[in-house]
């Protein structure tokens, strides 16, 4: 459960960005520190390597017609060829109000971070050439994108993530996750990867972690491939919390009054199991799941992402 102060319920939360501002310098940083390279994708076209043959259809380059094939076979044929080319990079960035929350070991919200992450990880794609858009999970003021590259994309992405605000409670909405996800499931074309950055608590709980994890996993149709990272506050993560504790919900406006050493353990036990779930549904589509803090470096959260996605492309 995320976890506040116990004062009156926002509708909107601004990003609280800490130490994690300026989001084009910082995110450049992140960037240059990075491998440059997030993977390769294969389709067929012009290229270096056979790829095998087809038949031939009006308007197809003459240039591949095989004249074997004709001798042969008398079938009119057209060779393919693999070639390296640039797949779309889509971000999915949790804006709902649980992502609004900041503990007192966090240089930042944890959206401030996982828009830091996001734009970093744009950075790094579009330095290789790939398209890179941009949907949203709740939110105030949010922008998606579609898929683009090019000089000015970072900008818009960057302009994207930084009017953003933390809002909407989808404790009670079971379709809000569908809904959010359909941009992606429309536009993101085979091979696309998707990258959901998120804390994965609140997504439409009343409906069970089951209805948000089978939205987003459904995204693994037409051959994508599916990341997700569960950014937490440190808080969150150790309910390092001591004595007696109030904690109240930003979503759902549950509130627990508790030991927080009493309860730890199955607090952590609960999350952990959460994790599994999303961890195995995941690995079955050939996805990955990874895990942050809102206070880890950031560098090394994009490059383990880099390296996961260039794993699961092999």
């Amino acid at each position: 459960m995320p976890l506040a102060s116990d004062r009156a319920s926002l509708a909107t939360f601004p990003i609280d960005w800490g130490g994690l501002a300026p989001l084009r310098l910082k995110s450049r940083a992140v960037a240059e520190g990075v491998y440059a390279g997030m993977h390769r994708s294969i389709r067929k076209g012009a290229g270096v390597e056979f790829g095998g043959q087809r038949p031939y259809v009006p308007g197809d380059d003459l240039r591949f017609f095989d004249r074997r094939a004709l001798l042969r076979h008398d079938r009119l044929m057209v060779r393919e060829f693999e070639t390296e080319t640039d797949r779309a990079l889509w971000l999915c960035v949790d804006a709902t109000a649980s992502m609004s929350y900041r503990g007192r070991r966090a240089p930042g919200a944890k959206l401030a971070y996982a828009a830091l992450i996001a734009a970093a990880m744009a950075r790094v794609a579009l330095a290789t050439g790939d398209p890179v858009g941009l949907a949203w999970l709740g939110g105030a003021g949010t922008h998606g994108l579609p898929a683009m590259a090019g000089r000015e994309a970072f900008e818009r992405i960057v302009g994207a993530l930084e009017a953003t605000s933390a809002a909407q409670d989808w404790s009670g909405d079971a379709g809000a996750i569908e809904r959010a996800l359909a941009p992606i499931a429309k536009k993101a074309r085979r091979g696309a990867v998707v990258l959901l950055i998120s804390d994965l608590l609140d997504l439409a709980h009343e409906s069970g972690t089951d209805r948000a994890l089978s939205a987003f996993t459904a995204l693994s149709t037409g051959g994508r491939t599916l990341i997700a990272l569960q950014v937490l506050d440190p808080s969150e993560a150790e309910l390092d919390f001591e004595g007696n504790v109030r904690l109240r919900a930003l979503e759902g406006g549950a509130v627990i009054e508790a030991d927080a050493g009493a309860v730890r353990a199955q607090y952590k036990a609960r999350l952990a199991a959460l994790t599994e779930v999303w961890s195995r549904a995941l690995a079955s589509r050939g996805g990955r799941l990874l895990r942050a803090t809102s206070a880890d470096p950031p560098t090394d959260v994009v490059r383990s992402l880099v390296q996961a996605i260039a794993e699961v492309r092999r």
